[in-house]
């Protein structure tokens, strides 16, 4: 196979890369391929304890296309057995532990996602059950003997368990373990992943070597921060933009972004060059560009990426439409009610803006109901509906009702 020159693949591979240990093999690497004509295998390992992907996850997989782009071996292992016990990295406890069948449903639905973004030519998947299901007991004595109780305790997250006398499983000194061993079952040149992963990813150059193999360089991406702009991106902190949400929530979400990390979202989540990436933020902090506008390009650049340039115009129209404080978005659900008198909440109940009496009442006394415009303060008031006519019901910022009657 015909490889572009090393120094054009080294251009592109290393935008958005934190650290490569070590640091001058990755050069190396390429070049033996270029010469021989063989591509590179490169690695990614998922547990799949949950399905949802979220543009956080995407940052390691855009890595991947790029590899692939450039005709390398994109080699993902889904850890079927890992995933049982769970990757302790940047834990303060123990994950809780999944079944087979649900690490299994996950990975499905992980892989819908996972190529959005991946190619599926030149993609092996494998699941770490194939090897691990059938290793000897005696060969996993002999693997956990290459590593120390000592080394385990140096990682911070094991540190500050131990120290704080919060328990640590035995099985969990076994996860590093368990990684580094699939890059030798798979043979693989390049690991990616996160910064939080290093020390699972150089286990894997340990075994390698200790197997009496070409160890496999780690290849790392920084961790995204959330659209929030302080802590990494989390669905159970709420900062997170989901692969499988809707064009307009996307764009909405990303278009609603912290000011202080849209360049790093420009680097990490998009193919503009990084000279035209710069420019703009230079305009930006001389006030020659309004934020907005490079965030807007930005929701464009990755809404277009997941749905295409036509949905990712209806989801720009449709953010305008609904800030622009003149008109109801054409898409807000519609519903008839009868005439008469209705409690507000029983309203809000009966044109499904909200699934109970609590939830509505919740969201009430928060400030994030408006009836016909006004503000709702007051969960005991009373509507009137009457005649024919429409009543518009905004719950937070997108959701709106047209309620004819």
């Amino acid at each position: 196979m015909q490889f572009r020159p090393v120094k054009e693949q080294l251009d592109i591979l290393m935008r958005g890369v934190i650290d490569i240990v070590p640091q001058d093999e990755l050069e190396k690497k390429l070049q033996k391929s270029y010469e021989t004509g063989v591509p590179l295998r490169i690695k990614m390992g998922v547990d799949p304890t949950a399905p949802d992907v979220h543009f956080g996850h995407t940052v390691v997989m855009r890595k991947l296309r790029q590899f692939q782009d450039l005709g390398h071996t994109v080699v993902l292992i889904v850890g079927d057995y890992t995933a049982q016990i769970g990757d302790p990295s940047g834990r303060n406890k123990a994950r809780p532990r999944l079944t087979h069948e649900q690490v299994l449903e996950n990975a499905k639905e992980y892989q819908e996602q996972f190529f959005k973004v991946v190619r599926r030519d030149q993609v092996e998947i494998h699941y770490n059950g194939e090897w691990f299901s059938k290793l000897d007991f005696s060969k996993v004595t002999e693997l956990m003997g290459q590593f120390t109780v000592a080394q385990m305790l140096e990682r911070e997250d094991f540190h500050n368990r131990y120290t704080a006398n919060t328990p640590i499983s035995l099985h969990e000194f076994m996860y590093p373990m368990m990684q580094g061993y699939d890059s030798v079952a798979i043979k693989s040149d390049v690991e990616l992943g996160g910064t939080d992963q290093k020390f699972n990813v150089l286990r894997g150059r340990d075994l390698q070597i200790f197997e009496g193999m070409e160890p496999q360089i780690g290849l790392f991406m920084p961790i995204l921060l959330g659209t929030d702009g302080k802590v990494k991106m989390s669905k159970s902190i709420g900062n997170y933009v989901g692969l499988n949400e809707p064009a307009d929530v996307m764009y909405h979400k990303i278009y609603s972004l912290a000011d202080s990390i849209v360049e790093n979202w420009f680097e990490l989540l998009t193919e503009i060059p990084m000279e035209e990436i710069k420019q703009m933020m230079a305009d930006v902090a001389s006030g020659k560009m309004n934020p907005n506008e490079a965030k807007h390009r930005l929701a464009m650049d990755i809404v277009t990426q997941y749905y295409g340039a036509e949905a990712a115009e209806a989801a720009a129209a449709h953010e305008k439409e609904v800030h622009s404080g003149n008109a109801i978005p054409s898409d807000a659900a519609e519903c008839s009610v009868a005439a008469g008198s209705y409690g507000a909440l029983d309203l809000l109940v009966e044109v499904k803006a909200f699934a109970s009496k609590g939830e509505a009442r919740r969201m009430v006394q928060n400030g994030g109901v408006k009836i016909g415009g006004e503000k709702l303060s007051d969960p005991q008031a009373q509507i009137e509906i009457k005649g024919n006519d429409q009543l518009v019901v905004q719950v937070g910022k997108r959701k709106f009702y047209k309620v004819n009657f």
